[in-house]
């Protein structure tokens, strides 16, 4: 493995999606990640899942006694170890914070949920939709007079969870460096949510934000929206800054509208853009504003994004085992790229601590695959 985490030795037991991402994020800067998911989970054939490229895999039966023991085995040479479970069920398998330290004291522990590991909801199930709805961050999506509209899975899951947990594995890994000692991560995706919507906690408290689908950003003024073009597709519009607006208003040839100032003036100049934007297909439109400093882009699709020609030059896509998926971000220039293969199950386990001959035992009880 190359990378700024070429070195660092990841133990990911198998979860959804947010627990994955976090592995990945590591891997993609070199860290060896090792997923460990239900024995019966595991086949030779690669894994196709996106976020368990770059990492190698094994089945253990942590139900078990001998797989517990074999866990704390692979731990010892670990130094981090990413968890999903509930709180409280990683302690009842043998393997919570406590019993893994006991093993390595070094090792960081890295649990991610959606409530934390305390608080009168943590032992309640849920999903991104309820993470971000108590975060106060569901309240803020959407369009005026309309219920708020969840962003699919990705400010929960991904950015308020697995990327959170990914930072903290970090934050924990430089101090790790100074003491010597490993930390316990209490990565919860409410938390994660709440944080990204900081500016705009503070904004509601100002005055400067009011209610959902009324304010600069979110759909409630003309210059910060989406448009829909002749053939039924959209435009994203983002002229905030007043030259960015004069230019955009040049291209469309628009010479008399009100003051954008006047927030009243916002539907009428909204109706005017829209009229305007149906007249041509979204590719007219982007020939129209190519270059420009008219921040209006074309809204692609999943299946679209990777042909455009800036995402081309740049490689924001890759192709790896037939399936394309974003490259790895942010880059560090001048680092050699990591090597993003599918997953495939780890047969040598020598490395992790596990000799063959303990690992054919194991295999042959059922517990190791």
């Amino acid at each position: 493995m190359s990378g700024p985490l070429a070195g660092i030795r990841v133990l990911e037991l198998a979860g959804l999606a947010p627990g994955p991402f976090a592995g990945m994020m590591l891997a993609d800067h070199g860290a060896e990640v090792l997923r460990v998911d239900r024995v019966k989970a595991v086949t030779d054939a690669q894994h196709p899942n996106v976020m368990d490229r770059g990492k190698r895999s094994i089945g253990l039966d942590l139900k078990s006694t001998d797989g517990v023991a074999a866990f704390k085995r692979l731990a010892a040479r670990a130094d981090v170890v990413i968890e999903v479970f509930r709180p409280g069920v990683a302690e009842r398998l043998g393997i919570g914070p406590a019993d893994l330290h006991a093993v390595n004291e070094r090792l960081i522990y890295g649990r991610m949920t959606g409530w934390g590991q305390n608080g009168p909801l943590a032992a309640t199930a849920g999903h991104d939709i309820d993470y971000i709805a108590i975060s106060g961050a569901l309240s803020a999506l959407g369009r005026a007079g309309d219920k708020p509209t969840p962003p699919i899975n990705i400010l929960g899951d991904f950015a308020g969870g697995g990327l959170m947990l990914a930072y903290g594995v970090l934050l924990a890994l430089i101090e790790r460096g100074r003491t010597g000692q490993g930390r316990v991560i209490d990565a919860a995706m409410v938390d994660g949510a709440a944080l990204l919507l900081a500016m705009f906690f503070q904004a509601s408290q100002t005055g400067f934000w009011g209610a959902r689908g009324t304010n600069l950003l979110d759909t409630g003024a003309p210059m910060y929206d989406t448009y829909e073009t002749a053939d039924g597709k959209h435009l994203a519009v983002g002229a905030l800054e007043p030259q960015f607006w004069a230019e955009m208003l040049g291209k469309l040839g628009l010479t008399d509208l009100p003051d954008r100032d006047d927030q009243a003036n916002w539907p009428v100049i909204r109706d005017r853009l829209a009229a305007v934007f149906a007249t041509r297909t979204r590719a007219d439109w982007e020939a129209v504003f190519a270059g420009s400093d008219a921040c209006v882009s074309p809204v692609l699709e999943l299946t679209e994004a990777p042909e455009h020609p800036h995402n081309r030059a740049r490689g924001t896509f890759v192709e790896i085992a037939g399936v394309t998926q974003p490259a790895p971000a942010p880059r560090l220039l001048g680092t050699p790229p990591s090597d993003l293969a599918p997953a495939t199950r780890l047969q040598d386990l020598t490395s992790w601590g596990l000799d063959d001959e303990t690992a054919k035992s194991l295999r042959d009880l059922g517990v190791l695959a």
